[in-house]
């Protein structure tokens, strides 16, 4: 009996190891859709004269459908009714066709915002459910698991810097290269198993979407994950901008834009990433809010500090911006795990769908900022402006680790 609950207990972990890895490289797949054209805003900024308010809504458009989408998804409770794989292969094509469709049109169309609109909205049956298929393995490593989802997130996230940047000035090569992938993680997706910790579909209460904000803990946990999404998403889509822009005054016109995307790429997606599994690892074993606050921390002080070294040393500027992309997610994962381990288990779903749709709304005010705050202080100070974001959410994190439901968190490490 002992021997076939260890072969028993064997074959989970086997399991769970490679549904993980499954689903984590779906993820990175997927995820290379969000940013697909984003990334080549500098190109079509300087090929078709794209003014800064469409170059902004290239972005801001997928944060909209997104929170469309997953407000839509939570009201319905999508996340925790359906299938999470079936779910998660029907939007990455959805994704896959709208970011495809931008190969036929005029990049100044206003259809290709459409279409980015449109990638946004399928993207809700993404991320967050590729969250809740990681925590129904969770068992003492929620913080590991959901690191390694965002840290796919990521990566993808800041993939099309690097197909841009292997594609040269071709901008198709980049969203023809995202929409691949999306369709390979489609296929993909049905390899993985859901773990043990899948609770039967709950009925239809388009009222639990407001549990998030009704109770302490829970609002909290989103508070702060609201103060990290502020600075999050401008930082990932302006970088690109900034650096480049900061590498032409020390270098020619060509190298400045190359070194640009892969400096992105690597302190985006390869410090990111890092950052992710890092985060989750260490929170894991000293605590959620402990290592939020850090992470806020430093994230906040490297927004203070980066517009500094504009039109400074490549080599310097590039080692703030990579400590920048390490801590500005390495808690991102833990506001989500936060929630999965406070929330009713039955409702894990469309909880984190109602978190990462406020989260994302938010976004939209940071993005459109951006370049309002560039044009009136210019590069030195406009990253400035992020920090308010780390500090709100050192505040509400420090207040959720003098909340009594905080033993909850982490196996009872705040």
């Amino acid at each position: 009996m002992v021997e076939k609950t260890r072969e028993a207990s064997g074959e989970g972990e086997a399991s769970k190891a490679i549904s993980v890895a499954i689903l984590v490289v779906c993820q990175v797949a997927a995820m290379a859709l969000w940013f697909s054209a984003s990334a080549i805003v500098p190109t079509l900024q300087a090929v078709y004269g794209l003014d800064a308010l469409h170059s902004s809504l290239f972005t801001t458009s997928v944060q909209a459908g997104f929170v469309v989408g997953t407000l839509g998804s939570a009201i319905l409770g999508l996340a925790d009714r359906l299938d999470p794989r079936h779910f998660f292969a029907a939007a990455t094509l959805l994704g896959a066709g709208a970011n495809a469709l931008i190969l036929v049109l005029d990049p100044t169309a206003d259809a290709v915002i459409v279409c980015r609109f449109v990638t946004g909205v399928a993207m809700a049956g993404v991320y967050p459910v590729g969250m809740k298929m990681a925590a129904s393995w969770a068992k003492a490593d929620m913080g590991l698991l959901i690191g390694l989802l965002i840290g796919g997130l990521t990566l993808g996230s800041a993939s099309p810097h690097l197909f841009n940047a292997l594609g040269g000035i071709d901008w198709r090569f980049t969203i023809a290269s995202a929409s691949v992938a999306a369709v390979a993680a489609a296929l993909l997706i049905h390899r993985v198993r859901l773990g043990p910790n899948r609770r039967p579909s709950p009925r239809f209460d388009p009222a639990a979407a407001l549990a998030g904000f009704r109770t302490r803990s829970l609002r909290l946990a989103n508070f702060g994950y609201l103060g990290h999404m502020w600075e999050l998403y401008a930082m990932w889509a302006w970088l690109v901008v900034f650096l480049e822009a900061s590498f032409r005054l020390t270098l020619d016109g060509n190298e400045a834009a190359f070194w640009a995307r892969t400096a992105t790429f690597v302190a985006m997606g390869l410090g990111g990433g890092a950052g992710c599994v890092l985060g989750g690892l260490i929170a894991d074993r000293v605590g959620r809010t402990a290592l939020t606050i850090a992470a806020m921390a430093t994230s906040g002080a490297c927004a203070l500090a980066i517009g500094f070294l504009f039109g400074g040393p490549p080599a310097l500027l590039f080692a703030l911006a990579l400590i920048w992309g390490v801590s500005v997610v390495a808690d991102s994962a833990q506001f989500s795990a936060s929630i999965a381990e406070l929330a009713p288990p039955e409702r894990i779903g469309t909880l984190l769908t109602v978190q990462t749709a406020m989260g994302f709304l938010l976004t939209l005010v940071t993005i459109h900022l951006m370049p309002l705050v560039v044009e009136a202080l210019g590069w030195r100070y406009a990253f400035a402006v992020l920090a308010i974001g780390p500090a709100f959410g050192v505040w509400s994190m420090a207040r959720l680790r003098k909340d009594p439901d905080a033993v909850r968190l982490a196996g009872g490490r705040r």
